[in-house]
């Protein structure tokens, strides 16, 4: 090991002391950007090579994510614009990672996440529906992992408020009886996490520092810290950064 691989060390020791007895989250979001941007970055010629490689690296920030006892990870792979707008052969390569290397390692044998699903999986190719579905039904892990993919914040609000109305429709409720029911927890039982919990924390790579239509509802009072590196580079020093910075944090809900 050379001298940097000491200092890495040394320096990860420290952070894991620094969180002994920490207050952690339950619940950790991230929005994994940045894949391509790492390709070039790294000297690939082809940057579509970048999914793959982030495709990989989720598997090892879920173990750490274990390891520290956070039982609730949602990952924001692909919003609505992703599938839509970006050129055909990469979002193409990008649901082959996804069915090849997220979903069919998940469903492996000893996996200890339960899959959950979030966004409009009718916009997403058949083989990749069904290689998610798959593992939606096939795990049953005590960790659970929800995988935000055809995802926008703002859709799912709107989904969520039509999906109430027909349902308070069939139930014979008027305009006015359903606005003097309305409350925000009967709206979020019609969000695609239903039954989860709200995120904690939330973290983006890449350097941006913005949303990007994700869990707008649900983000509402979560902590958000922003890495300025690229998700495939994203390390375990950067991790425990995050959830240092989380445990320093007094939540203020609702100010």
């Amino acid at each position: 090991m050379g001298l940097n691989g000491v200092l890495y060390s040394l320096y990860t020791r420290r952070l894991r002391t620094q969180l002994t007895g920490a207050n952690l989250p339950r619940h950790v979001a991230m929005v994994i950007d940045g894949n391509r941007r790492w390709a070039r970055q790294m000297g690939f010629d082809d940057p579509r090579v970048g999914h793959r490689y982030g495709a990989e690296h989720l598997h090892e920030v879920l173990g750490w994510c274990a390891e520290y006892g956070i039982r609730h990870v949602t990952v924001f792979l692909a919003s609505v614009d992703n599938v839509r707008k970006r050129d055909s052969d990469e979002v193409g390569n990008l649901m082959r990672m996804i069915e090849d290397v997220v979903a069919e390692r998940l469903r492996q044998p000893g996996s200890r996440w339960r899959v959950h699903l979030a966004g409009r999986l009718d916009m997403l190719p058949q083989s990749t529906r069904h290689a998610l579905k798959l593992a939606e039904e096939e795990t049953s892990g005590e960790f659970h992992l929800t995988i935000a993919i055809g995802y926008d914040g703002r859709d799912e609000i709107v989904n969520a408020i039509r999906s109430l109305l027909e349902e308070e429709g069939r139930a014979g409720h008027g305009v006015d009886d359903i606005a003097q029911r309305l409350t925000a927890d009967r709206l979020a039982a019609h969000l695609y996490t239903r039954g989860q919990p709200d995120p904690d924390l939330v973290i983006r790579t890449s350097g941006e520092r913005r949303m990007s239509g994700f869990l707008l509802w649900q983000a509402a009072y979560s902590e958000l810290h922003f890495c300025d590196v690229y998700w495939p580079g994203f390390r375990k020093v950067d991790f425990l950064r995050a959830l240092r910075s989380y445990a320093a944090r007094h939540r203020r809900y609702g100010a």
